[in-house]
């Protein structure tokens, strides 16, 4: 891997790159959002009248629904007693630490959750067992469309998807001609591995941002990526062009991490089905948060 790609002043070591990981990711799960929502929608967007952005702020949508999803849930905390009634509105998105103390309990007593056993966790170490290898190294190579402030998000994904259909679309003999994706990467990608046809080089999964992982780890695809990434960085076209599947242990080897993933996967289950019932509840402006009005069905 050229060192020079992740380094903090450029390429897949900085903001403008998902192939490390970055110690500012959510702790909530995000819920997935419509790209391309107008900029006077994000100035408006509100939770009971509670304003989400401030002045001048620049928020991609994904970034916009966060913000509301944490609100409802402050919110929540507020009414059950959790959190006094004048906690400071919160200032670029930042929560104060008694309203993150809050949210823990809130989701403590209303996520009621069931802890898997072993019988779940065979079953999803059989359907997954390759995301559980050791040693797997995927070598790969992307363009990356930065979503950076005042992009305009939807003109962003045409151009990411108009390049994937390009350089999918390349036949054997337009390959032999010239390298495409290569080409692609000179001339549109916005991470500095462009200069070297968008080489990212052998990468572990620890040398990847978590959501830029779950793309390349553990599947059988070799080739250009069908569909885009999308990584809290932006959008990547994605070539895996080699693949080294490393040893996949047995499940005791692996145990303690096949049930926390499916806790994992339980929580954010239960946290998307709560929120929703909570929208459903709540006065919400320029978020399309999906409200549900039914029970919470865990």
């Amino acid at each position: 891997m050229n060192a020079d790609l992740h380094t903090p002043t450029g390429g897949c070591g900085s903001a403008a790159c998902s192939c490390q990981d970055s110690p500012a990711a959510p702790s909530l799960p995000r819920i997935e959002a419509p790209l391309g929502a107008p900029r006077d929608a994000l100035a408006a967007a509100q939770v009971n009248g509670i304003a989400l952005c401030d002045a001048g702020e620049l928020l991609d949508p994904m970034e916009l629904r966060q913000r509301a999803c944490t609100e409802l849930l402050r919110q929540t905390a507020q009414a059950q007693g959790l959190l006094a009634a004048d906690d400071p509105v919160p200032r670029a998105g930042a929560i104060s630490e008694a309203a993150g103390s809050a949210i823990e309990q809130l989701l403590d007593a209303e996520l009621q959750l069931p802890e898997p056993d072993d019988n779940a966790g065979r079953r999803h170490y059989q359907a997954h067992a390759a995301r559980y290898a050791r040693g797997e190294r995927v070598r790969a190579r992307h363009v990356l469309f930065a979503v950076t402030p005042g992009v305009d998000i939807n003109a962003l994904r045409q151009r990411a998807e108009a390049c994937l259909l390009d350089v999918r679309s390349a036949t054997p003999q337009e390959q032999a001609a010239g390298d495409r994706f290569a080409a692609a990467a000179s001339a549109s990608s916005n991470c500095p591995s462009g200069a070297q046809g968008g080489q990212l080089g052998w990468l572990r999964i620890e040398d990847c941002a978590p959501e830029f992982a779950r793309e390349l780890f553990g599947h059988a695809e070799v080739g250009v990526l069908p569909r885009l990434v999308h990584s809290r960085f932006g959008l990547h076209v994605v070539e895996v062009q080699e693949r080294d599947a490393g040893t996949v242990p047995p499940y005791e080897q692996v145990r303690a991490a096949v049930l926390q993933q499916l806790r994992q996967q339980s929580f954010a289950t239960g946290l998307s089905q709560y929120l929703r019932l909570l929208a459903g509840r709540a006065r919400v402006v320029g978020v399309d948060l999906e409200g549900a009005k039914t029970p919470l069905v865990q």
